[in-house]
């Protein structure tokens, strides 16, 4: 299994207040990825995956796709990202019954120099025992920051009653990513979110701030909005929106630096 180094959207964390005790020593910022869409067991609006077709890669849409996933967009032009996010997912599957085995082999294939950890550029938390394979290796790297956007709201919910397993800790922050089949546990149990929205103006109507650089998702805080992002299906809703941000020269995307570590 392998991370990647961060993409120049996650990077400018290094210049946010109160994540740069993270980043002393030449720390770096990584993610940790899967195949996006194969592994978002609760995902609807944005539900997007790869597969392959007469020998080639093809994206291809949920039935209530809204948004094409960004992430399932590289991974159907980019050989080696697709090829790198498939293999840590089937190693993961392989012992997906053993939380413990699935916490030392992610702490195996951790870079020595990460100070913050970003889960999910693509995919997320395929089954319970992988998201506590994650609480495991956050209690265990205290001095490390982990974040993850997720729909998988169940399992997080799981541990926030009482007698739970797990108790997540204060490095691992979690937004729920609204979108998903389970929304209305973010209500239920008052879980912070992040929206995505088609432009600045309904993130005004909604009194959210739009997170640019991952600062909010990072960072203890309040609900968020994001700007819609990635290659569109042509003629959507969500492909006018973004040829208007562009035309308007809106900050909505970022370069895909990812280099394996």
């Amino acid at each position: 299994m392998k991370f990647s180094v961060a993409n120049a959207k996650i990077q400018a964390l290094s210049n946010v207040e109160g994540l740069s005790g993270y980043l002393e020593g030449k720390r770096k910022v990584y993610s940790f990825d899967l195949l996006s869409g194969h592994s978002c067991p609760f995902a609807e609006q944005c539900l997007s995956k790869v597969i392959i077709q007469d020998g080639k890669r093809k994206i291809k849409d949920g039935p209530k796709t809204e948004f094409r996933c960004f992430s399932a967009s590289q991974e159907s032009i980019y050989t080696n990202l697709y090829n790198l996010r498939k293999s840590n997912y089937d190693q993961l599957r392989a012992i997906q019954d053993d939380s413990a085995a699935m916490a030392d082999a992610i702490i195996a294939a951790m870079p020595k120099n990460a100070g913050i950890v970003r889960i999910h550029v693509g995919g997320d938390f395929f089954n319970e025992n992988y998201f506590k394979a994650w609480i495991i290796v956050a209690t265990l790297n205290p001095d490390r920051l982990f974040y993850a956007y997720t729909k998988s709201l169940k399992y997080w919910v799981n541990q926030l009653q009482p007698g739970s397993e797990f108790i997540i800790p204060d490095n691992l922050v979690l937004t729920a990513s609204r979108g998903g089949r389970l929304d209305h546990l973010i209500a239920e149990y008052n879980l912070r979110e992040a929206v995505v929205v088609y432009s600045e103006e309904a993130a005004k109507k909604l009194n959210l701030e739009i997170d640019h650089d991952d600062s909010h998702a990072a960072t203890r805080g309040g609900n968020f909005a994001l700007l819609i992002h990635g290659a569109q299906p042509k003629g959507s809703e969500a492909s006018e929106a973004l040829q208007q941000l562009k035309k308007n020269k809106v900050k909505h995307s970022y370069s895909r630096k990812a280099v394996t570590a």
